[in-house]
Parts: C-alpha cells; sequence; structure tokens
C-alpha cells in the first residue's frame, strides 16, 4: 500500500505549508497547480465514499428535521430543542479528544464500518419508538447523547480519512466537495421530512435515515484498500493527548481557526433552534416553512461549497472575514420584517458558514502531520460541534425568555465580535513572527 507524500517528514514539521514569515496565509506547494472543481472524483475509493454519504446525509438531514419538530411538537420548547442538540454534542466536548487518539490507532476504513453501522441502529431504534407510538422526550434524549457517543470516533476517523483517499494533492477539493455533498443533501432531506411529517408523522423520516446507512457501509466494503494512501498507525503509548495538545498549541496555523470555529460553533451555529422558532413563534407556520428554512440556507452552503471546491489556497484572512460577514448576516436576518427577506438571508448566511468551515478543515487538515491528524481533527470537531452543549441550552433559554429574534441576534453578535478578536490575534502572531531587516 503507498503511503501519502509528506508522511515521512520529521515530527513538527510541515511538508504543505510554511508559516515562518507569514502565518496568516496558506503557501501550500500545490495550490499553484490548476484544480478542478472535480478533481477528487477521478478516484474511485472516493466516488464510493461520496455517493454512500450523499444518500445517507439525505437521511440524516431528514432525521434532524422530524427530530427537532418532534421535540417542540412534545414539549413546546425551544430550550428542549436546544437540549437535544446539545446531548447530541455533549460527547464530543467530554471525550472528543480519545476519538482522535482511536482514529489514529486503528484503522479507519474499519472503525467507520463500525460507527456507521452503529447510527443506522441507533435510527432504526427511533423510529421503532415513534411508529408504535411510544415514543417519549426522553427516549430522544437518550438516542441523540447515544449518537454523539458514535460521533466522538466517527467524526475524526471521517475527517482523516479523507487524505487517505485521495492524498495530500486533492485534500482541500475533497473536503469543499464533501460539503457540497453534505449540503446537498440537506437541500433534499429537509423538503422530504417537511412533507412526511405534516402527511403521515416524524417515524418514517427516522426509519429512511436509518435505512440509508445501508449506502456507506456498502461503499466502503467496496473500496480498493491497495488505492488507498494509508497512514503508519500509532502504537499505543502515554501521553498522546498532551502531546496532540501541545502539538496544537506550538502553531499559530493551527491554534487560531480552531478558536475561532469554536466559538462560532458555540454560539453562531443554532439553526436548529432559531429555525424553528421563527418558523414557529414569529411567522407562525409549520414544519413545511421550517423545512424551507434549511433548505434556503442548503442552497448557500452548496454554492459556497462548490465555490471553495475551484479554490486552489485557503487563506486566514479569508476565514477571520467570511466569520464576520457570517456574524453581520446574522443580525440582520434577526431583525429581518419579511419572510421572503428572511429566506433570501439564509441563503446567503449558507454560503459564508460553509466558507467558514471549508477554509478552517482543510487549513487544519494540511498544516497537521499525518500522525497527528485525527487527534488534531478531533480537537477541531470538538471545539466546533463540542461547544454546542455549552451554548445550546443558553442559546435556547434567550430565545425562549427574549423571543427568536433577540436569539438569533445574541448569536451573530458574538460570532462576529469573537472573528474580530481572533483577527487582531493573528495580525499580532504575524507582526512578531516578521523577521527584522
Amino acid at each position: 500500500m503507498s503511503s501519502a507524500p509528506g508522511a515521512d517528514a520529521a515530527p513538527g514539521s510541515n511538508p504543505t505549508i510554511t508559516t515562518t514569515t507569514r502565518p496568516t496565509e496558506s503557501t501550500d506547494p500545490t495550490a499553484s497547480a490548476k484544480r478542478h472543481m472535480f478533481s477528487s472524483l477521478r478516484n474511485r475509493n472516493y466516488r464510493l465514499f461520496a455517493t454512500g454519504a450523499v444518500i445517507s446525509n439525505t437521511g440524516t438531514w431528514m432525521s434532524r428535521i422530524a427530530q427537532d419538530w418532534l421535540v417542540l411538537s412534545l414539549t413546546g420548547s425551544s430550550t428542549a430543542v436546544g437540549v437535544t442538540t446539545a446531548l447530541q454534542f455533549l460527547p464530543m466536548l467530554l471525550f472528543g479528544l480519545y476519538g482522535g487518539v482511536i482514529a489514529d490507532r486503528c484503522s479507519k476504513r474499519r472503525l467507520l464500518l463500525a460507527t456507521q453501522s452503529a447510527m443506522g441502529l441507533l435510527g432504526l431504534a427511533l423510529a421503532v419508538l415513534t411508529l408504535s407510538g411510544h415514543v417519549q422526550v426522553w427516549h430522544v434524549y437518550a438516542i441523540a447523547f447515544l449518537l454523539g457517543v458514535v460521533t466522538v470516533v466517527d467524526n475524526p476517523t471521517r475527517q482523516s480519512f479523507v487524505v487517505e483517499m485521495v492524498g495530500p494533492k486533492d485534500v482541500r477539493n475533497a473536503v469543499s466537495l464533501n460539503s457540497a455533498n453534505f449540503q446537498t443533501a440537506r437541500l433534499i432531506g429537509p423538503a422530504i421530512a417537511g412533507v412526511l411529517i405534516n402527511a403521515v408523522g416524524s417515524g418514517w423520516a427516522f426509519l429512511i435515515n436509518g435505512l440509508s446507512f445501508g449506502a456507506p457501509l456498502i461503499g466502503l466494503l467496496l473500496m480498493r484498500k491497495e488505492e488507498l494512501h494509508e497512514v503508519e498507525l500509532t502504537p499505543r503509548g502515554k501521553g498522546q493527548l498532551r502531546e496532540g495538545l501541545r502539538y496544537v498549541a506550538s502553531r499559530p496555523e493551527l491554534i487560531w481557526p480552531i478558536v475561532l470555529v469554536g466559538f462560532i460553533g458555540t454560539f453562531g451555529f443554532n439553526f436548529p433552534i432559531w429555525l424553528s422558532a421563527f418558523a414557529h413563534g414569529v411567522f407562525h407556520a409549520g414544519a413545511g416553512t421550517y423545512g424551507l428554512f434549511n433548505t434556503a440556507m442548503a442552497i448557500g452552503s452548496v454554492a459556497g461549497a462548490l465555490l471553495a471546491a475551484r479554490r486552489a489556497a485557503t487563506r486566514l484572512r479569508m476565514l477571520v472575514g467570511a466569520a464576520v460577514v457570517f456574524g453581520a448576516l446574522e443580525v440582520v436576518a434577526a431583525v429581518s420584517p419579511s419572510l421572503y427577506l428572511f429566506v433570501a438571508l439564509l441563503v446567503v448566511i449558507g454560503t459564508f458558514g460553509i466558507t467558514i468551515n471549508t477554509t478552517a478543515n482543510s487549513t487544519v487538515q494540511l498544516a497537521t502531520d499525518p500522525a497527528m491528524r485525527g487527534r488534531v481533527m478531533s480537537l477541531f470537531m470538538m471545539v466546533f460541534v463540542g461547544g454546542t452543549p455549552l451554548g445550546g441550552p443558553l442559546v435556547g433559554w434567550i430565545t425562549d425568555t427574549y423571543g427568536p429574534r433577540v436569539g438569533f441576534l445574541s448569536g451573530g453578535l458574538v460570532s462576529a465580535a469573537a472573528a474580530a478578536l481572533v483577527g487582531l490575534a493573528i495580525r499580532q502572531t504575524a507582526r512578531r513572527m516578521k523577521p527584522t531587516p
């Protein structure tokens, strides 16, 4: 089996991004090569992965919409929706780094076979409870928490498996296409879920989600192992968590994107709470309008991801700028008087949101040594989605107490302020590292 280029680099070296004089920009040597928007799809293993992912992602989006609406219907509380979201991401906050250690130690393809199977079974369990009429809120809470436990291992494994499928040359393109894949499913899933919920209830959406995990399992089984750019597995040893944290803390090109996405993920990405509350409490509509809101964001996200797939380089300046605009747009959307204007703003918010995600993800992956990638990506995902258990209930309480507009407004203000402060910190770091004449 071939190994990824750069896998033999000395510990602590960075074969793809140089930051000795300009830590705020990527100087990836592959950036000069002309990239095609769909270049990663030339790889057979990645095509199988992407095909399975779009099917399971569609089921996941159907389940997310159905879950949020089911909790809101059972409790009438935005705080309860926030608690459900928080429980799903709490394991990532508590145990996220351990998932990265496991990903670095084990075969990523085998781990994904296990985690995707577990997610499918949990989806089917929620379907049985709902269709039988026995579902209660605590059932949803419990399954959300168990999904979060599986995600602790699945997320860093899936993120770091990308480079093993396509190699470092196409990793930026593959990360962007993964986002486009996920957001394309977001176009389809909410629309189908809205129809199903109105027609026959949430249970059928959960059933389809559970069955949809068969697609990625088939794709993983059909992959050609000899074509993977497998990285040498990290042997068991003491202090590997601390080693990963020290590695990130010593590199500005890693720490600042991770800090920024931590704030954005905690306070700016609470859309299940805000959009369900806007549909129900501001525009006095049903699940169909909630699905429309998610579809509008998905349209913008797909456009943003495809634009990112064409980029040959990523810059921290772009990441910070996109985050400032993202926060400002949330503030504007929060005070929007019109349903149609609100939907239009969601499209643009989706574009900038996915730009933040893909830019930060690819920058961090390319700046990380292969042997450390699982641990670094687990930290990245831990702060990105693991902050939700902290921000979700708080934002839900603000939304319930002061109204959906104030809840959305507060998230936008925090996101924009965090981006501005991180931008200032990056500039100061660049000045300190700039060589004196």
